[in-house]
């Protein structure tokens, strides 16, 4: 081996040895950053599961509650038209359609802020209302389906004379989206509450007997022109709750004297 060889593998050891060494020092530092990942890692994976539980006790706050009763001030006539509920009197000069899902927040702020006046108005003769309760939102509770069984449900206690209040149940307790609704067997405890004794209303709730008719109101109503609104950034469709007054879509929830100036202009 001549002198230049011998020479040549000497720096090559000696780049190996410094390599080594630098590798050393840096799995040593590695080692700490990995600690220190670690424990990272680990308050966050508790936080996610904190999160995790907090958000699964949330979305099942509804399994096995009892719904409240809300009874309505007045006993309202009322009666089912296919998947549509006319309360009020055939002879009132005013006709509000009121399109609406159980699962819908905003329709509980709508009815929140003008059951009161409406249930008046209903009283009075002046008004009847037409509720259209809607699967908009059918696929948002979890597991999907509220919509519909809340909807079905409604026309069954229609049919027992029990849609008012009812309908003020479901409202005033209403299950938060993307949440767990209430079960059949929840929906009709309720009815029962609410002084429903026929079996015809459990069956009828247990057997979906009116979700296909519920389901092909949707189908119309999402389709129907006359009822597309500007929902502002290019988004134009149907959505609820929507408020109809004369085949006109009223902005009720931006106008607070909206139904007193549709019965004062009704004369």
């Amino acid at each position: 081996m001549g002198g230049a060889e011998r020479n040549a593998r000497k720096r090559r050891q000696e780049q190996a040895a410094q390599r080594a060494v630098a590798a050393a020092r840096k799995s040593k530092s590695d080692r700490n950053k990995v600690i220190i990942t670690v424990a990272v890692v680990v308050v966050i994976a508790a936080a996610v599961l904190a999160g995790v539980l907090i958000t699964n006790s949330q979305k099942n706050e509804a399994a096995g509650v009892q719904i409240p009763v809300k009874n309505v001030s007045a006993e309202l006539e009322a009666k089912r038209d296919g998947a549509t509920v006319l309360v009020g009197k055939d002879t009132a000069k005013v006709t509000v359609d009121v399109y609406e899902d159980f699962l819908c927040p905003v329709c509980r702020t709508f009815e929140d802020q003008y059951a009161t006046q409406l249930e008046q108005k209903i009283q009075d003769g002046t008004v009847r209302v037409r509720y259209h309760m809607l699967t908009l939102l059918n696929n948002r509770s979890d597991p999907p389906g509220y919509s519909l069984d809340s909807a079905n449900a409604a026309l069954l206690a229609a049919d027992a004379g029990k849609f008012p209040a009812y309908h003020a149940s479901l409202f005033g307790a209403q299950p938060e989206e993307g949440a767990r609704g209430y079960d059949k067997n929840q929906l009709i405890k309720l009815g029962q509450d609410l002084g429903i004794t026929s079996p015809d209303f459990a069956n009828g709730v247990n057997s979906g007997k009116y979700n296909q008719i519920v389901e092909d109101a949707y189908q119309k109503v999402s389709n129907d022109p006359a009822l597309r609104q500007d929902f502002g950034n290019g988004q134009v469709g149907f959505g609820t709750p929507t408020v109809v007054v004369n085949g006109k879509i009223v902005q009720a929830l931006n106008d607070p004297n909206w139904l007193n100036t549709v019965v004062s202009q009704a004369g």
